[in-house]
């Protein structure tokens, strides 16, 4: 299981990123929002890629946004794993994931929490990854939905009898506890849990430790 950590609950942007850069997670998780699709805090990508440019850890983004398609190529000339956006936009989805792919990148659908998961299943041989939402979008701190781990194992399934080899993160509400819940996950991003924190590394010791990591 990957840990993706997340700088949204950060004060300080650019410290939070130089911190969570000294710390063996593997991927920096970027949360982006334009405040149409889900209100939360809100980031300036030219002032995110000025931070990014002073860290080696590859990014997992996650766009909560009306439009991805101007933030793919923006992020396309970043150090980015993978680029997820929420199956909620409902437009040019396959075009969306096509583009991602032709940089390159991995792509990924995000499902809310009271989002049908059948949704799902027309882009299944489309993408590399599921981003499960087990929280309400757009805000950090929020407690772990415990419907999520149903969600989780129905999503499980659905791929599987597709014989595909998708993976499943899991977002939202994530800690030494109820990351032991979590089955057939992939990857977690782990926000607040890491950085209300003030050593970084001691919360995602103990994220791999509940998951028998260590």
């Amino acid at each position: 299981m990957k840990i993706a950590a997340s700088f949204l609950s950060c004060k300080n942007i650019e410290k939070g990123i130089q911190k969570l850069s000294a710390t063996d997670a593997d991927f920096i998780h970027v949360d982006l929002m334009d405040g149409t699709l889900y209100k939360g805090r809100k980031f300036s990508v030219r002032k995110l890629k000025k931070i990014f440019k002073h860290t080696r850890k590859r990014l997992d983004v996650h766009l909560m946004v009306k439009k991805p398609k101007k933030y793919i190529r923006k992020f396309s000339m970043l150090n980015t794993e993978s680029i997820t956006f929420q199956i909620e936009t409902e437009k040019n989805i396959e075009k969306n994931l096509e583009l991602i792919h032709s940089f390159g990148i991995k792509c990924g659908l995000a499902i809310s929490p009271d989002t049908e998961i059948s949704r799902l299943r027309p882009y299944l041989d489309k993408i590399d990854m599921i981003l499960v939402m087990s929280i309400v979008p757009g805000f950090g701190g929020q407690a772990f939905k415990e419907e999520s781990i149903s969600r989780i194992e129905m999503i499980h399934k659905m791929i599987q009898e597709a014989n595909l080899d998708v993976k499943i993160s899991v977002d939202g509400g994530i800690n030494d506890e109820t990351i032991k819940k979590l089955k057939y996950v992939d990857q977690v991003v782990a926000g607040s849990y890491i950085t209300n924190q003030k050593n970084f590394q001691e919360p995602i010791d103990c994220l791999r430790k509940s998951a028998g990591l260590r």
